[in-house]
This record gives C-alpha cells, sequence and structure tokens, in this order.
C-alpha cells in the first residue's frame, strides 16, 4: 500500500496558501484530499499549525484541531464542518473552537498540515489543544502525512 498523503487542490506542498484562507480574508480552511488510509485506521485527526511563530509568540500557534475524522474520507471541503461529519474540534490559540486561518505578525510564515491515522478514535473535550491530542494520540498513531503551505505578512 502507497504511503498516506494529504494534498490541496488550491496550492502545492510548500507554496502559497491563497489569500481568502487568511483569518483577516474569509477565514475558512482549504479544500484538502486524503489518499491511501491505512485498512487498519480507525480514525484520522488533523492540526494545523504555525512553528514560525515561536520568535513572536513564545510557541507554536495551532490554527486547527480536528479528530475522529473517519478514514473513508477522502476529501476535506472549503469551509468544512467537522460536526456534521461526526469529527470533533479543538480550541486553537485564537481562543476558538474550529479553523483559525494564517496571520503572520511579523514575515511569512510557513504552515504545516498533519495529517495522522490512528488505531483509535480520541475521546477529548472542545477545549483540547493539539498538545493534547498529540497526547492521546501517541500511542495509536498508524502512520502520517504532511502539506506544508507559507502565507505572507
Amino acid at each position: 500500500m502507497a504511503d498516506l498523503t494529504l494534498t490541496s487542490p488550491e496550492f502545492d506542498d510548500g507554496e502559497r496558501i491563497p489569500d481568502r484562507y487568511g483569518y483577516d480574508a474569509d477565514n475558512v480552511n482549504p479544500p484538502l484530499e486524503i489518499e491511501d488510509v491505512p485498512d487498519d485506521a480507525e480514525s484520522l485527526a488533523l492540526v494545523i499549525d504555525d512553528p514560525d511563530a515561536v520568535e513572536p509568540a513564545g510557541k507554536v500557534w495551532d490554527h486547527w484541531i480536528v479528530w475522529n475524522i473517519s478514514p473513508d474520507r477522502t476529501t476535506i471541503p472549503e469551509d468544512w464542518d467537522p460536526s456534521v461529519d461526526g469529527a470533533a474540534e479543538g480550541t486553537n490559540d485564537y481562543g476558538e473552537t474550529g479553523y483559525g486561518g494564517p496571520k503572520p505578525p511579523d514575515r511569512e510564515h510557513t504552515y504545516r498540515f498533519k495529517l495522522y491515522a490512528l488505531e483509535s478514535s480520541p475521546a477529548l473535550d472542545s477545549d483540547a489543544g493539539a498538545d493534547d491530542l498529540e497526547s492521546a494520540i501517541e500511542d495509536d498513531l498508524v502512520t502520517e502525512a504532511r502539506l506544508e503551505g507559507t502565507y505572507p505578512a
């Protein structure tokens, strides 16, 4: 079987994320495409973060935390509401539940879209952040995929 992959029809890996997905623009998630989910995955989880925020914010900034995504899902549509499909969202570093788009304060930043295939379905509260999710899944990780995009200040 091929490796789990995560892509977007809106930008290629390492390329610029279109403006409309930014926090001060439409603030909706870009569409994502998922391929080659392992057969033994019970659920998927997604974390979008900004490691370049460490200098201005003092930490990696979490933009979207989603878990209990069906392993049968092959697309995450633009402006997706995970709760409609039985998935759950955590609290991002804007203090909001759901997607919070890029908003670099100082320069162009790189954003990581991390998709995890899991052999469980984590039971977390809606105030869970990325650290909570990543701690909860560390023993249940089957594989992961990553997509990166940049966004200008």
